[in-house]
């Protein structure tokens, strides 16, 4: 290697990562990896983080500022942090969801109110941030009088309708898509009934994502072409990577990981973000995959506790902490959007040969010969998911060469970041931007480090966010007390958490100065 200045390297054998840290382990000798941009197969539909299911981002609503612009910064700001495309939600219906109840916008069949809880808010938030960022909505339950107990009816097609054009007429938020029933069996008459009601509502534009559960729903499509007319996203949960041959063959369809990931976000966590976000689409052809959740900001004790990209835990300090998957994701989406390609399996998509996985990806009308590659090496004991169980296989530090095809041929250098992530998680190097790539002949290679994330671009847009650490963390402050009386009536109370049914700020009568908190549903 011949060194030319501080931030490009002139490839002759290989670029060293990172070179003390691999003088005591073994690295195997180069395989050769061809980038064809001529190639091109399915289209990306971005990474994304689920906020509800329910009640997971109830305490970053109480933070106050400047730390809870920052939360928000770090997931959504373009070129900061994790810089996400999606953003999910749950449409609030009035029950207990996993870690709280989130309030409907209709208790009954006559009230509406669109100011309820918090989606609201955050969703326009993250618009702030990301005009482009796109919006998925969700129910995972609703109120009782919805069909008379019957989830499958016109009340419910009307009752979603009803969410999304609130969605834009109040907040000028576009929903772009739509789940059936969190993690429940569908039917195909509900599907078709609720994208007729769509339209009927001008909303042609909101996309059914069905049916955020299991990959049930393509055995029905195959035998209706009708309902498979209306689905133009199979969306799955936890899939382990892996989708059936009837769904990858499906014509005109994305599959996703609609609801992925669900992990304690410490280094192993992030390993797992790290594994999946590449072989989602490796193995499985998932063109999108969206975190539950997307911060965790619930107290201790309820389930599922600190399995969010960051966390948000301690609103009466400001103290927040960026885990691990922040910067996981950034490797992905700093350097691509919705709409890119990406190459086919063989030509830039695959597996290394001694374990490990890489996906390139390219924007559409792509006349620059832009290109990113992410490339992940995580070990199986440092990548575990919390669900599926994760088979058996072995990866290992490695060369790899690539060769640059005459579609993708960069004009100066290419921009090289790296994750390594430590069982201790102190040791752990998050998103470092490293020596620049100058390829010689068309090619570059690399040495490959195992529990470590790479991307390699064309762009030379990518940063790593910062802002001065918050304050620490303390026990809640107690005795603590609350008169309710600063609050607008049918607003949530600070710090808290609703866990069975929904509880609401009201004035008990109208000759009275008081407000109270209780309970609605």
């Amino acid at each position: 290697v011949r060194v030319e200045d501080k931030h490009h390297v002139r490839m002759r054998v290989l670029v060293p990562l990172f070179v003390a840290a691999l003088c005591a382990s073994v690295t195997h000798g180069a395989e050769t990896i061809t980038l064809d941009g001529s190639k091109v197969e399915r289209t990306f539909d971005g990474i994304g983080g689920l906020s509800g299911g329910g009640a997971t981002s109830r305490l970053l609503w109480d933070y106050t500022e400047p730390y809870r612009s920052q939360v928000l910064d770090y997931l959504f700001k373009p070129n900061f942090g994790a810089s996400l495309h999606i953003l999910k939600v749950e449409i609030g219906g009035d029950c207990q969801t996993t870690d709280g109840t989130e309030s409907s916008h209709m208790h009954t069949r006559d009230d509406q109110n669109y100011e309820r809880g918090y989606e609201w808010w955050l969703m326009v938030e993250a618009k702030k941030r990301n005009p482009n960022i796109l919006i998925y909505a969700l129910a995972w339950g609703v109120p009782g009088w919805i069909g008379n107990g019957n989830f499958f009816s016109q009340d419910n097609v009307d009752y979603h309708v009803n969410w999304i054009k609130a969605a834009k007429s109040v907040y000028n938020v576009t929903v772009d898509f739509v789940g059936i029933w969190n993690e429940r069996a569908c039917t195909s008459a509900y599907i078709k009934l609720l994208r007729t009601g769509l339209d009927k509502a001008s909303l042609q534009h909101t996309k059914i994502v069905a049916c955020d559960g299991n990959f049930g729903i393509v055995s029905m499509m195959d035998g209706d072409r009708q309902l498979a007319e209306v689905i133009p996203i199979v969306g799955v949960h936890y899939p382990g990577t892996v989708s059936p041959a009837n769904a990858i063959s499906l014509n005109n369809t994305a599959l996703w990981a609609s609801e992925d990931f669900s992990t304690y976000a410490d280094s192993s966590g992030g390993g797992c973000w790290a594994r999946i976000l590449n072989q989602n689409y490796v193995n499985g052809y998932m063109t999108a995959t969206i975190s539950w959740n997307l911060v965790a900001a619930y107290y201790a004790g309820l389930p599922f506790y600190g399995d969010g990209l960051m966390w948000s835990v301690c609103p009466w300090t400001g103290n927040y902490q960026i885990k691990s998957p922040i910067w996981i994701s950034a490797h992905t989406t700093q350097f691509t959007q919705p709409g890119w390609k990406y190459l086919a399996h063989g030509s830039g998509v695959g597996h290394f040969a001694q374990g490990g996985s890489y996906v390139t990806l390219v924007p559409p009308n792509n006349s620059k010969g832009d290109f990113t590659l992410i490339i992940e090496l995580m070990t199986h004991d440092h990548s575990k998911c919390i669900r599926p169980a994760l088979p058996a296989y072995n990866v290992v530090n490695q060369n790899v060469t690539f060769v640059i095809g005459k579609d993708l041929m960069p004009q100066g250098a290419l921009y090289l970041w790296k994750s390594f992530l430590s069982q201790d998680e102190t040791k752990s190097v998050l998103f470092e931007k490293q020596p620049n790539i100058i390829p010689q002949h068309g090619s570059f290679t690399l040495q490959l480090e195992t529990d470590s994330v790479y991307t390699i671009s064309t762009l030379n847009t990518a940063q790593k966010g910062s802002y001065p650490s918050p304050p620490a963390c303390t026990s809640f402050p107690v005795p603590y007390k609350d008169t309710f009386d600063s609050y607008k009536p049918e607003s949530e109370a600070k710090y808290f958490a609703d866990q069975t049914g929904t509880f609401a700020i009201y004035k008990p009568s109208s000759s009275s100065a008081d407000l109270v908190m209780r309970q609605v549903v």
